[in-house]
């Protein structure tokens, strides 16, 4: 079996993930191919898209958000997912579980003795209105009913699990700041949800293996459910083994993959790219090893925006008065530096609209 090096890993991760080469691809296509945006933080998958796309518009990521043909709403990992609307409804389903037990996981207390269903029954009445709502409103309307709960515990299970929901424009929109209102998918899409296969087969989760592998891969099967925070898919991996080809690491984890799917050259240069905060090309791994260094991984889950340089995480980034900042994590060549401000004073002329292309690498 062929071992792959972290370096070739490094590589497969940044062509599949856009970041070795800007891709021409439309939008749409592009946030399809990456299987959504971590999207928590709403302006952050406008500098994601900005690095990956050649000639990103920010207005067209906005115009697919109020035509509703993306949509922000609760998915891999219980965090807010900038998914299109087709891969919303064919994959919501397939997380209602996850979705349940990462919510029982924070507020189990809070929620004894709420029965779930009920309280889905209930949530679903309240929003029949059309009327879109906070989390906390919607928790506030139902309050009296389970006291012992709390508006909070109530809030976060309802709209992070139990009820389908979409958080609406303007939330997300270019350079606008708007708080959380929520409408249950099927309202903001115009159906419902797929429903979960009846012959108990799992085509949806055969189908996020053979994304996540085109977007991830190659990766092993830790790395998949870290991604997703499904704990359910050897099945699907198992109905699709015949499909795959697999390598080693270093480390002799098995590595699964797509037959044809795009592996460079190891020393293939990469060129300097920033990431916005929680970033899926660090996020999506278990072993985050082939991008960011174990002394670094804190940054990947405290919100931190970082510069690749090399393929790796090698400095972090802010803007502070129209100035990108930028404050190295390694010392930096001649050329790389030089690099990392070229790339820097693109940026923040995109985030500025041309007003500035200040940027400040700190020693």
């Amino acid at each position: 079996m062929t071992v792959l090096t972290t370096r070739a890993l490094n590589r497969a991760t940044l062509a599949r993930q856009l970041l070795l080469d800007r891709s021409g691809l439309p939008v749409l296509d592009a946030v399809a191919h990456l299987c959504g945006l971590q999207a928590q933080e709403p302006q952050e998958p406008f500098a994601g898209l900005w690095s990956r796309l050649r000639g990103f518009d920010p207005a067209a990521l906005s115009g697919l958000l109020t035509g509703r043909e993306v949509v922000r709403t609760h998915l891999m990992r219980r965090t807010v997912h900038l998914v299109t609307a087709a891969d919303a409804l064919a994959w919501r389903a397939r997380h209602d579980a996850m979705l349940r037990q990462r919510v029982l996981g924070t507020y189990r207390r809070e929620l004894d003795g709420v029965d779930l269903d009920e309280l889905a029954a209930a949530g679903r009445a309240v929003m029949a209105d059309g009327e879109p709502r906070s989390m906390s409103g919607l928790a506030r309307a139902l309050a009296a009913r389970w006291p012992q709960a709390g508006v909070r515990a109530l809030g976060e299970m309802l709209v992070a699990a139990l009820v389908p929901m979409a958080q609406l424009p303007p939330r997300g929109v270019w350079r606008v700041k708007a708080g959380v209102r929520n409408l249950p998918l099927s309202a903001w899409l115009g159906r419902e949800i797929d429903p979960p296969a009846a012959d108990g087969s799992d085509p949806v989760g055969q189908a996020l293996v053979r994304r996540y592998l085109a977007a991830f891969g190659p990766a092993a099967a830790a790395d998949l459910r870290a991604w997703c925070g499904l704990a359910g898919l050897p099945a699907a991996v198992a109905a699709i083994r015949e499909e795959l080809v697999t390598f080693r690491d270093e480390r002799g984890r098995v590595l699964l993959d797509l037959p044809g799917a795009p592996l460079p050259d190891p020393d293939t240069p990469a060129p300097a790219r920033f990431l916005p905060a929680f970033d899926n090309a660090i996020l999506g791994y278990h072993d985050r090893g082939r991008i960011i260094d174990d002394a670094h991984r804190g940054l990947s889950v405290a919100g931190a925006r970082v510069v690749l340089v090399d393929g790796r995480v090698s400095a972090t980034w802010t803007v502070e008065e129209g100035a990108v900042s930028v404050v190295p994590l390694r010392s930096f060549s001649r050329a790389e530096r030089e690099a990392v401000a070229e790339e820097g004073r693109a940026l923040a002329s995109f985030l500025s609209d041309g007003d500035s292309d200040r940027v400040r690498l700190v020693t």
